[in-house]
């Protein structure tokens, strides 16, 4: 009868497979500001979040409100960040996006107007802005994928702290250990093939290849639709002949 594959002993929810979030600092969200009021705030410290690449900055606002914010390249403890429609454009600073020039390097872009920030938010990365409109702008990601936002989403000036974090080599398997159980990974991860045929449904045979196609349909239900997905071709891509 065999066992449960990988995918699906995951798919339970037990400990083994679980990210430790409980050792979390806080959500990293931008506080609310109405109008053109301007919110100024001290970073007191910078820490480590596990689970996170990019450093996060501890802020005290004026009002006597603390939060975490995502901190950019070269800021340090002690100085201040402003938020507000009416900030000035300094690094650090979270503007709404129709009150950026075109060309500032940004991160942290909220996708809706309030929701705290959803897109870049890895280390070393920062998104451009293109253009502007009356009703939306245009701003080129990290992925170089054009996309229009509400101007009315928040975003900080900068690029990410902690770039350049994957360009060290691991070196030994023990921090790839430490890294994959803060961030909940599982590792180290067995290929299927080199599996025996009641561990996995590419397991056994004469050598190691599947005996099916890895692709998975769109319309698979959510335990199968791991891997490639309706993929129109697989592998590697092949030079055309002369």
């Amino acid at each position: 009868m065999g066992k449960r594959i990988l995918v699906q002993r995951r798919g339970r929810g037990t400990p083994t497979f679980r990210a430790p979030t409980h050792k979390r600092i806080g959500e990293v969200k931008y506080r609310l500001t109405s109008g053109d009021v301007v919110v100024r705030g001290k970073i007191v410290a910078l820490l480590h979040e596990p689970g996170r690449g990019a450093p996060v900055a501890k802020v005290k606002f004026e009002d006597g409100l603390e939060q975490v914010m995502l901190p950019p390249e070269g800021i340090a403890v002690g100085q201040e960040v402003e938020v507000g429609a009416g900030a000035s454009l300094k690094a650090g600073n979270v503007l709404p996006l129709g009150r950026i020039p075109e060309g500032t390097p940004i991160y942290n872009i909220e996708g809706l107007p309030g929701d705290g920030g959803k897109f870049v938010r890895s280390s070393g990365t920062y998104a451009t802005i293109l253009s502007h409109t009356p009703e939306k702008t245009l701003v080129l990601l990290p992925s170089k994928k054009v996309r229009a936002f509400d101007p009315n989403c928040r975003a900080t000036i900068g690029i990410v702290a902690g770039g350049g974090r994957i360009e060290k080599p691991f070196v030994k398997a023990g921090k790839k250990y430490y890294l994959a159980k803060a961030k909940g990974w599982v590792w180290p991860r067995v290929r299927g093939v080199a599996m025996n045929p009641v561990s996995h449904p590419h397991g056994g045979g004469s050598h190691q290849h599947p005996g099916q196609p890895t692709t998975v349909s769109r319309n698979a239900p959510p335990g199968a639709k791991v891997g490639l997905i309706a993929a129109k071709s697989s592998g590697r891509k092949r030079g055309k002949k002369k």
